[in-house]
């Protein structure tokens, strides 16, 4: 069985009562798991919207709790641990995961990133050894492909694109991905939503019809179980 991890990080709607609220990049990532669910009709897709159902904030006592050897974790300790234990194990049981997320402030939501803290954890996602030198940080997770999906008011975040230095949204999804357990990576992505003209509406287009042709490429490709 293949499954599908599919995150939505917009604060807004895919579908809203003012169309032009609707959420640009969580409706590409509706046109690739539509494409990609067309083709494996009974296998696994799990959705998670945290820009509407934001993970709660790590904090002092939830570190307290991770950093204590299991079998002297509290009941309160394993209780504040729970949703992480839930985010990790939808991880782990992924092939392919879709992230979908704007640029907000040239980064990714704060719903997003505190979705990543969740998840990240020592033992769990990554082991840490020193002998290792100046990498001690090591991925427990391998084999699966990430799609990004991104949308932007303005453009050129692309690498030798002229706002390259301000997008810091797609380098970091790539830099926390390997926590992920991510070797393959595709990318999708919405520019000129602010300026609203010819441009934005040939992106978004393009977008769309990236998404529908990956959907259904990556779900011809997994036709066979997708973990070596």
């Amino acid at each position: 069985m293949t499954s599908l991890l599919h995150i939505d990080s917009s604060v807004r709607a895919a579908s809203n009562e003012n169309p032009g609220h609707n959420s640009i990049s969580k409706n590409i990532a509706i046109q690739f798991t539509e494409a990609w669910r067309k083709v494996h009709t009974t296998n696994q897709y799990i959705y998670r919207d945290v820009g509407m159902h934001p993970p709660e904030f790590i904090n002092q006592n939830w570190i307290g709790a991770v950093f204590t050897p299991e079998e002297r974790q509290t009941e309160n300790q394993r209780v504040l641990l729970e949703l992480s234990d839930k985010l990790i194990q939808e991880v782990a049981q992924a092939d392919i995961i879709v992230i979908s997320s704007p640029m907000y402030n040239y980064g990714m939501p704060a719903h997003l990133k505190a979705w990543f803290d969740q998840i990240i954890r020592i033992n769990k996602t990554f082991d840490f050894d020193l002998s290792r030198g100046d990498f001690p940080l090591k991925p427990l997770f391998s084999g699966k492909t990430l799609v990004i999906i991104t949308s932007s008011g303005e453009f050129g975040f692309e690498k030798g694109g002229i706002r390259e230095e301000h997008g810091h949204l797609v380098p970091h999804l790539r830099t926390l991905s390997k926590y992920l357990g991510v070797d393959t990576i595709y990318e999708i992505a919405a520019e000129y939503q602010e300026f609203g003209d010819k441009r934005h509406t040939k992106s978004l287009n393009d977008a769309m019809e990236r998404a529908r042709k990956l959907g259904q490429e990556l779900a011809n490709k997994v036709g066979s179980p997708f973990r070596e």
